[in-house]
């Protein structure tokens, strides 16, 4: 799996479990990519939806993904805290300067006071039936909403308090590097 760079700009695919494409982010700045993590940031950002419907993200985030851990964090700053919004989603693969991923419909809404919503359980329970999720794979996804709700509760990862100023700061500076080029 090739590695994305930090400073460069890629796409962000997510796909449903039947193998069609559920959205796409235009532009996303990398600002660590290793064989587990991908860090990234955009601001003001095109999204494509799979009916061809855009949109521009309203806010600067900082995203998340992680090779090994079915959701990936969208950590929104807004001006009264970070919001979080999580998909639970299979690991992330770089493929094509593209990180991709199969978003499983659960998501996670996270408060700046850290308190938080499960969303879309009732989408889940159909998209469960109509595209066939197989028993160990709703195991799988259930087990990493418990994971991550322990990493809410304990601040851990993108929910510990340094973690946003650490990658706000570095999303700054490789952005004036690039406006400097």
């Amino acid at each position: 799996m090739d590695i994305p760079k930090e400073g460069e700009t890629v796409q962000v695919h997510s796909y449903k479990h039947d193998g069609h494409i559920h959205r796409v982010w235009q532009e996303t700045m990398v600002l660590k990519g290793t064989r587990n993590i991908i860090i990234g940031a955009n601001d003001r950002t095109l999204v494509t939806e799979s009916d061809g419907r855009t949109w521009i993200t309203r806010e600067p985030s900082i995203c998340y993904f992680h090779a090994e851990r079915w959701f990936n964090i969208i950590c929104m700053l807004r001006e009264d805290g970070v919001y979080y919004y999580v998909n639970i989603s299979s690991p992330f693969v770089f493929d094509n300067n593209s990180i991709k991923y199969i978003d499983y419909d659960l998501d996670v809404k996270v408060f700046p006071d850290m308190s938080y919503l499960i969303l879309d359980e009732d989408e889940y329970a159909d998209h469960k039936k109509k595209m066939g999720y197989p028993e160990v794979i709703d195991k799988i996804l259930r087990r990493n909403l418990e994971t991550l709700l322990s990493w809410i509760k304990q601040r851990k990862g993108p929910f510990a308090p340094d973690f946003i100023n650490v990658w706000t700061s570095r999303y700054e500076f490789n952005k004036n590097m690039k406006s400097e080029e």
